[in-house]
């Protein structure tokens, strides 16, 4: 039997075979049009998580127009090997299509790698196609950002994964030969956590603890069994990646600042982007503590600085202050339910429009239409408030923030109650 995984041997070789991604893809669709219509492919960055098909799409876009195709990698790549891909590209200039160059990992590529692709964008030189885990607004430098268009691929869906597995029973050149029955999904589902690469792998792997022609009755019970028996194999390429970045966060949460180090320090062991790791506890400050104790935030965006600056080794010392102080601060929810509420608000209530009196008023028609008419300065009354609607008519009353049970954020109840218990309820 090869060496080569189930996953790459059921990589789609045609776009018809491509599973997912119906908001990029399907009829009418941004992509399907660049694709029948045979127009040039823009510099894109494919964002996603793991295992979605983002470098299997990157292929198959480039063979669909006709265009060359580069791939480097961005863990084993330099500026050097940027270079050389360029410099093979701009001799093929004269070619009907650009060549594609299509970088994996990009958010791992440094501001000078980044830099080193500008011009040849910029110049029409290559088409970039980069694939990425992380959010391109904080891993691509704004002037490459702004030349690419982002396409944001979706966790593929239970019937998609189920359906891939399926496919591989009756077409992979080893597995068709085989006597399986695919009895329970669940266990597998739930392993590979949504990457199809994985799902495919495991099952794969179940399959082959079975030698001989004997038939194989694949359910939860036999998966379970065979992935704790094998699960070291799994643990160097990353697939609990999630699963302790979840457990970082939930450990902070839920104050324990003892296993929130535990899981910062595997976390440095794996060889974790110590941005990554910052970035998801300036977010954490703001989630999770945010005006219980508003210096978390301070103090996480200070750690994301340094942690920008100094690197490996010596910003762990920084990220376990800042983990510790975290974990160990009193928590409040507060900002991040009031958001989630006033955005369900603006989807439900449209573009409601704003009380005439806290309009601008530029200019001597809308002055005249009563814009700012009503409007009080605060300022000039006593305590620097006065009592005004802020809110459109239709939602007036409306109460989006309840602050927390916590001595800065009780602090502002008392405030609001004074200002605001006959309209809000405080």
């Amino acid at each position: 039997m090869s060496n080569e995984p189930l996953a790459e041997r059921m990589r789609p070789l045609k776009l018809d075979d491509y599973v997912g991604q119906k908001h990029l893809l399907g009829e009418g669709s941004v992509l399907s049009k660049l694709i029948t219509q045979k127009l040039s492919l823009p510099s894109l960055l494919l964002w996603g998580p793991p295992g979605v098909g983002k470098t299997t799409l990157a292929r198959l876009l480039a063979e669909a127009s006709d265009a060359p195709f580069y791939t480097l990698s961005a863990i084993a790549s330099g500026v050097k090997e940027v270079r050389e891909v360029i410099d093979l590209a701009s001799k093929q200039g004269g070619l009907l299509r650009k060549p594609v160059l299509f970088i994996d990992e990009i958010h791992r590529f440094s501001k000078s790698q980044q830099d080193s692709l500008l011009g040849a964008v910029e110049r029409g030189i290559i088409t970039l196609i980069g694939a990425t885990t992380e959010n391109p607004s904080f891993e691509v430098i704004p002037a490459l950002l702004s030349r690419c268009q982002v396409y944001v691929l979706k966790s593929l869906e239970k019937e998609e994964l189920i359906g891939m597995i399926e496919r591989s029973m009756k077409e992979d050149r080893y597995l068709k030969f085989r006597e399986i029955e695919l009895q329970e999904t669940d266990a597998l589902l739930r392993y590979s956590g949504g990457d199809a690469r994985k799902i495919l792998n495991l099952f794969e792997l179940v399959v082959n603890t079975h030698s001989g022609d004997d038939p194989i009755l694949i359910n939860n019970q036999l998966v379970t069994s065979v992935l704790q028996e094998n699960q070291a194999r799994y643990d160097k390429s990353g697939e609990q990646h999630y699963d302790i970045v979840s457990a970082f966060i939930k450990s902070m949460r839920g104050s324990d600042p003892n296993a929130a180090v535990y899981y910062l320090a595997r976390m440095i062991a794996g060889g974790e982007d110590p941005k990554f790791i910052a970035r998801r506890m300036l977010i954490f400050s703001s989630e999770d503590i945010g005006n219980a104790n508003p210096t978390a935030l301070i103090m996480a965006n200070n750690c994301f600085q340094a942690v920008n600056v100094i690197g490996y080794p010596e910003c762990r010392l920084i990220l376990s202050q800042t983990v510790i102080y975290l974990a160990c601060s009193v928590k409040s929810n507060a900002s991040y339910v009031a958001i989630q509420l006033a955005e369900k608000m603006v989807n439900e209530t449209g573009d409601l429009s704003v009380p005439l009196h806290l309009r601008n008023a530029p200019t001597k028609l809308m002055k005249d239409l009563g814009y700012g008419e009503e409007y009080q300065y605060a300022h000039l009354f006593e305590n620097n408030f006065v009592d005004l609607e802020f809110l459109p008519e239709q939602i007036t009353g409306t109460k989006f923030f309840d602050p927390g049970a916590n001595a800065r954020e009780n602090e502002m109840r008392q405030r609001l109650k004074r200002l605001w218990q006959e309209k809000y309820g405080y």
